[in-house]
């Protein structure tokens, strides 16, 4: 069994820049993580090779420094690691990223594709399905739990607010997870090893045949127009009293301003 999954290095911290010209992320110089809910992922991925048996590669697409990223999943227990880099590549949104993944997930061919559900420093939740729409293949989003796997088909639970779905699928498909689904495993000497030699695989526009209105900015049919930090309002009071004293004292505050 094929299995591929995608991870995304992220800001390890609350010192995020913005670059004014492209409003896009400055990543130079900012501690970096393995996106967490990718780590979920990366983990279903490795127990479904325990499973059924396979090999397990991880992608990312990123500047060079996402190699770090991608030598930590295999510490993990990952086999493989392809890193899409290019400086055509960015600016791209998750339109013009899931596209490029979804090309080179095509050429390394894969039976099972695994995402997190969302990357925390964009929260947006689109990459993942996008490249199944891509790819034209199934996709079920926020598993919880793989009940069956087979050589042709997965019956999975997908979280919902009111319980889960049990929802059947057949490969190739993909799988956006949920932090219900595992606890990621540390790294094993062995597997720190084993990264420190490995060699990671390198793929540019040019290995993916991507055209240059597809890439980066230019292939973005979303962009960011203007960001700021929110104004931080320093006329806020305490109500003091019993609920019901604070509760009647919002209640005539709130008249008072007109909002009910």
């Amino acid at each position: 069994m094929r299995i591929v999954v995608c991870i995304k290095q992220v800001p390890d911290s609350a010192e995020v820049r913005i670059n004014p010209e492209t409003n896009t992320l400055i990543r130079d110089g900012v501690p970096t993580i393995i996106n967490p809910y990718d780590m979920h992922a990366l983990e279903a991925g490795i127990q479904l090779r325990e499973q059924a048996g396979g090999k397990v590669t991880v992608l990312t697409m990123g500047p060079p420094q996402a190699e770090i990223a991608l030598r930590e999943a295999i510490a993990m227990g990952a086999d493989e690691a392809v890193l899409l880099t290019d400086r055509a590549f960015a600016g791209s949104d998750t339109w013009a990223t899931a596209y490029a993944l979804s090309k080179a997930i095509s050429l390394l061919g894969a039976d099972i594709i695994l995402c997190g559900k969302q990357a925390i420093d964009g929260d947006t939740a689109q990459v993942g399905p996008e490249i199944a729409e891509f790819m034209d293949i199934p996709h079920i989003s926020y598993i919880r739990k793989f009940v069956e796997v087979t050589a042709d088909r997965l019956v999975v639970q997908r979280l919902m607010d009111d319980g889960f779905d049990v929802m059947e699928a057949s490969v190739p498909a993909l799988f956006t997870v949920v932090k219900e689904l595992n606890v990621p495993r540390l790294p094993s000497l062995k597997g720190k090893m084993a990264a420190k030699k490995a060699g990671i695989r390198k793929m540019t526009a040019f290995d993916l045949g991507m055209a240059e209105g597809d890439l980066g900015l230019k292939g973005s049919p979303t962009q960011v127009k203007n960001i700021f930090a929110p104004e931080s309002k320093k006329n806020r009071r305490m109500l003091e009293g019993t609920p019901e004293e604070k509760l009647d004292t919002l209640l005539k505050e709130l008249v008072g301003l007109k909002c009910i």
